[in-house]
């Protein structure tokens, strides 16, 4: 699926963003290209990992079985709507529904996966003459809780690209040395890659940031509402925001400089 106006196209893969081009010009990190397999993912209902507190997560209701950033990816989208411009997905959750997690056996220990709560996640993008709007939007239960976070991957071209925040410059050894911790980026929702071109991530309702990659090549710049290594993997609820009233939006505006 692909989304135009004006030099800027967006190619999208069942919900996925894989392509933000402008003028020809690639932004996005491809799959094949070595570091990660993908290109974007969300994080949820957890972020981070939870192999040393046996898979399972601290909840007010029955049992809350989660693998790494949470049984999310594990769920297809289905398409809402389709126009030049724009397109809506959606993925479904109906609680205590056992999902298949697609690690076991080789990077993983646990089969299967479940969440005690109802919810839907809806992913909207909005491709303008300057930038592309990504909206998370989650519907559930009143006080369920969750956590967010969304790991889209740029691609990088310069042998020294920085990542620029408020007050900061990170460069892109510091993001290597974090390793599988990735590095925090805390209280800011406003961040750019300065690489070959630039590109600038603006966020509302996210807060902080967190930043990963392990090769040279590509870099994931991850809006997150909690940055998991601040606590113990027993303790990983305590990262934990609970909806208002039955949605709540996310938003992520990527902007090519």
């Amino acid at each position: 699926m692909e989304l135009q106006i004006l030099d800027h196209k967006v190619g999208i893969d069942a919900g996925e963003l894989v392509s933000y081009q402008v003028g020809g010009y690639e932004y996005m990190h491809q799959k094949g290209s070595p570091g990660w397999r993908s290109t974007d993912t969300e994080m949820f209902p957890v972020i981070g990992p939870t192999a040393e507190a046996g898979f399972r997560v601290q909840v007010s209701r029955a049992n809350a079985i989660q693998d790494q950033h949470g049984l999310l990816r594990e769920l297809a989208y289905e398409t809402v709507s389709k126009t030049e411009t724009s397109a809506i997905f959606l993925k479904n959750y109906k609680s205590g529904t056992v999902v298949e997690n697609s690690k076991y056996p080789e990077k993983s220990t646990a089969r299967l996966l479940i969440w005690p709560f109802d919810f839907q996640f809806r992913k909207t993008f909005i491709l303008t003459e300057k930038s592309l709007e990504i909206i998370f939007t989650v519907i559930g239960e009143r006080d369920m809780p969750f956590m967010l976070g969304y790991h889209p991957a740029f691609k990088l071209r310069s042998s020294n690209p920085k990542i620029i925040s408020p007050g900061r410059s990170i460069d892109l050894s510091e993001v290597l040395e974090a390793g599988s911790r990735a590095l925090e980026v805390p209280d800011c929702k406003d961040i750019t890659l300065n690489d070959e071109k630039g590109v600038n991530l603006k966020t509302e309702g996210f807060g902080h940031f967190m930043l990963w990659t392990e090769v040279p090549n590509m870099i994931c710049i991850e809006p997150i509402t909690f940055y998991p290594y601040a606590v113990p993997q027993a303790k990983l609820h305590d990262g934990f925001q609970h909806l208002e009233g039955t949605r709540e939006e996310f938003k992520v505006w990527i902007t090519p400089q």
